[in-house]
């Protein structure tokens, strides 16, 4: 089967405007955008056809192509982005049997989670959606519930049933705990992971369904298939010592570059 990666990558963000550009210092003092470490997480992926990032906006366009990225220009008009990977095949002009929507603010991601997933999509017909969760720890869980306690999205949580279909997911911590966790502890909550993998034909349909009630409150593309009735494969994925986080804020640069010092990364 044939896979390819695509990364969106938007200037005109709400919460933080040029994210794709901003600027991260990793262990060995090299500082590099956003969007390039997304792109290089991408290229050491195995068993991948093709890495296109997918952008609107000739600043990004210009960055990447100047460490020999493949860029392909979408529509200004991509609401989110699933809409931007839908446009960048269009645009392509080519059919793969799986997509892979790798968000341009997950630089983090370690490469065997989108193997995973990828598998799990090959291994599971039925679905033809999935999307990779990581079950959060009592450091996780403590950093997602001060981000919330001073009015900051720092990570989205899932939830989904023992056959692994996708139940909700949200800016919020869900479910709700009543208990403290201690550093190292094993969560009932869900890491959400930015990263989806979609049959073509789910691709395209996503483009024909209507914006439903709970993707416009929470802002999460991934509700639409739910409120319309596709269903989603949670793929649990095992971090292996790797920390993990998105850069959703200015605040979280500090945190991710601590993350690459930490763990020896360039």
């Amino acid at each position: 089967m044939s896979v390819a990666i695509i990364i969106p990558a938007r200037y005109a963000s709400t919460r933080y405007p040029g994210k794709p550009l901003a600027k991260l210092t990793g262990a060995s003092g090299e500082t590099q955008t956003l969007i390039e470490r997304s792109w290089r997480a991408a290229m050491a992926v195995s068993g991948i056809d093709r890495v296109v990032v997918a952008t609107d906006d000739e600043r990004i366009r210009d960055r990447t192509e100047s460490f020999g990225a493949d860029v392909v220009m979408t529509s200004e008009a991509c609401r989110n982005g699933t809409e931007r990977c839908a446009d960048a095949l269009s645009v392509l002009g080519e059919s793969y049997d799986i997509v892979v929507n790798l968000q341009g603010d997950a630089p983090l991601t370690p490469a065997w989670f989108i193997e995973d997933l990828v598998a799990g999509l090959r291994e599971n017909p039925e679905f033809d959606v999935a999307t990779p969760v990581l079950r959060a720890d009592g450091v996780t869980l403590n950093s997602f519930l001060e981000d919330r306690r001073n009015g900051r999205v720092g990570g989205t949580t899932a939830t989904f049933g023992i056959n692994r279909r996708a139940l909700y997911f949200s800016k919020e911590v869900i479910p709700f705990c009543d208990r403290a966790f201690a550093p190292n502890d094993a969560t009932p909550v869900f890491h959400h992971v930015g990263v989806y993998a979609y049959r073509s034909n789910a691709l395209s349909q996503y483009l024909k369904l209507p914006v439903g009630l709970y993707e416009t409150l929470e802002g999460l593309e991934q509700l639409r298939f739910l409120e319309n009735g596709i269903e989603m494969m949670c793929v649990e994925v095992d971090a292996k010592g790797r920390l993990f986080w998105e850069l959703n804020n200015p605040e979280d640069i500090p945190r991710i570059e601590g993350m690459l010092k930490a763990m020896n990364l360039p």
